[in-house]
């Protein structure tokens, strides 16, 4: 887990002012792992630490600093481990780069853990990680989600924004025909766009973009296919059958794209394996999409 800079400064700037409350250390059992946070506000929260009495007793009066809950005897919960939460108060946009250190409640020196971690991220021989040490707190500046654009607003389409959505992996662009494809209660962190000519939108997207096109009509599936070829991307998933995936190869030939660029577009997409309901679906294709990018990262660290 990380700090979320962008989610933390656009609630300050909506709420001038915010709580934040996350889990700093553990010992034995926990609801949630190091570094689960949540934001609290005048009137709102949003994320969790784990729900239940913990959650509730940290949301009540959220006092800055650091404290230790024993969730069996204090708490009621079977969990019985011990938790330590850091409160922190924000009121003004928080500035910090790869890691963001700072002293939490009490006037004490630097602890040597901290000097050795910054160290250790400059000289680039260590990791990014949350560490809780002599009233400091360090934790990893999270960094740029990927965007994942998903075309169609169908049951596959919900499906599998309903998961991404609640994933720190992805930055989920939503994108169908007419606001009414919508369902009223979408996630407010997935950025809806209602067009018409859903394909004109492609010109718009970030090469990085990772693409999955559910739309309820064969023509449009052509015409964002269409567009993701002219426009470049890491990765494109269209749901299909085989037959489906032929008349396309032939059709986006026949539009000018040389059949090896063609065959960058991944279809059929998900797992047959799990079934066809639009959940199994939504669960095989956000899984191929997470196992590709951890194997990416790989490969990519392994060449620094």
């Amino acid at each position: 887990m990380s700090f979320d800079l962008l989610q933390v400064n656009t609630t300050i700037a909506q709420h001038g002012r915010v709580h934040r409350v996350v889990i700093a250390a553990i010992k034995g059992s926990s609801p949630r792992e190091v570094g689960a946070s949540m934001l609290l506000w005048p009137g709102g929260q949003s994320g969790t630490i784990g729900g239940g009495a913990l959650e509730y007793q940290a949301s009540q009066s959220p006092k800055p600093g650091l404290r230790s809950y024993p969730l069996g005897p204090e708490l009621g919960q079977c969990c019985g481990g011990y938790v330590t939460l850091v409160t922190e108060y924000f009121n003004q946009p928080v500035e910090a780069t790869d890691l963001f250190v700072r002293q939490i409640d009490r006037d004490l020196p630097l602890p040597l853990p901290m000097a050795r971690l910054q160290r250790a991220m400059r000289n680039g021989s260590g990791v990014a990680a949350v560490l809780c040490s002599g009233g400091w707190l360090a934790e990893p500046i999270e960094q740029p989600r990927i965007p994942l654009w998903v075309w169609g607003a169908g049951h596959v389409g919900r499906a599998v924004v309903h998961i991404a959505a609640q994933m720190q992996d992805f930055e989920v662009t939503w994108i169908d025909t007419s606001p009414d494809r919508f369902p009223k209660d979408a996630a407010q962190n997935v950025n809806i766009v209602p067009a018409a000519e859903p394909a004109h939108l492609m010109a718009h997207a970030p090469i990085a973009a990772q693409h999955l096109v559910f739309t309820y009509s064969h023509a449009l599936d052509l015409a964002i296919c269409h567009a993701a070829l002219t426009r470049g991307f890491t990765f494109c998933g269209l749901i299909g059958s085989a037959s489906k995936w032929a008349r396309f190869r032939a059709r986006l030939a026949a539009l000018g794209h040389n059949p090896s660029e063609v065959l960058k577009i991944t279809c059929p997409i998900g797992d047959p394996n799990l079934g066809k309901q639009p959940i199994s679906i939504a669960i095989s294709v956000t899984q191929a999409l997470l196992l590709r990018n951890t194997s990416v990262t790989t490969k990519r660290n392994a060449l620094l």
